[in-house]
């Protein structure tokens, strides 16, 4: 029997955390799926011998670092084929809190489709950040947000919960991002195929170990296929005449 909730935790490098984050997700008796891209660190290594003393904890190894959004693409659909009914998704170097998922989860089961830890909704928020990083994150949300006219604060969060029927609608398989802009897209897929979308505040610390796998290339992508989605979108309106 499938468990209720399992949530899929993208890794590469994060064999300082991945054992800290798998344990307390657990704690909560919630299933973990560890997606790892052959991190040189020895995060796959860590994963499965978790995996070993624990049926609920399966591991995906991927060849080689292919991107977030291509992570979380190969999880999810793996994930799908559990059975299980919701599925969530977090980062693993405990930027986002597990205590959280029990939030995200039960607004799943109070029917939204898709549940999205918000930091910026009131309740929600940062610490750790500096006065440029809030800020350049702000500003890429508000513009995902007038770009792609989504009524979502923060479609750049990675913390999330999908009710299965809803995220296999997402297809996130088929998404065309590779990095974080992934979560501007699914984003967007939501609203358009017209799911109920809520935000759940969430506060999102720095990590505690590791580095940031933020870089400018993917920060370019990510406006890049924003400014695309957003003409396209435009287009299609002054083309249908709306």
């Amino acid at each position: 029997m499938p468990p209720d909730v399992l949530v899929v935790i993208p890794t590469y490098d994060e064999a300082g955390n991945i054992e800290r984050v798998t344990r307390e997700v657990r704690d909560r008796g919630i299933a973990v799926l560890i997606v790892d891209d052959a991190s040189p660190d020895g995060t796959g290594a860590i994963a499965d011998t978790l995996a070993s003393s624990d049926p609920l904890v399966t591991v995906l190894h991927r060849s080689s670092r292919q991107g977030l959004g291509r992570a979380y693409g190969d999880g999810f659909t793996a994930a799908l084929t559990t059975e299980t009914p919701i599925i969530c998704q977090m980062d693993a170097d405990l930027s986002h809190d597990p205590r959280d998922l029990d939030r995200l989860v039960a607004a799943i089961r109070d029917g939204a489709e898709v549940a999205v830890g918000s930091r910026y909704v009131p309740g929600g928020g940062v610490g750790g950040w500096s006065l440029l990083r809030r800020l350049v994150s702000r500003l890429g949300n508000l513009y995902a947000r007038f770009a792609l006219a989504v009524p979502v604060h923060d479609a750049t969060s990675g913390f999330r919960a999908h009710r299965a029927e809803a995220l296999a609608m997402l297809d996130p398989a088929s998404c065309e991002a590779a990095g974080y802009a992934f979560q501007v897209e699914m984003t967007y897929r939501a609203v358009q195929r017209g799911l109920r979308v809520v935000e759940v505040p969430i506060h999102f610390v720095e990590r505690r170990a590791g580095a940031s796998k933020m870089t400018f290339a993917i920060a370019l992508e990510a406006a890049r296929l924003v400014t695309r989605w957003g003409l396209a979108r435009v287009w299609r309106r002054l083309r249908s005449g709306s």
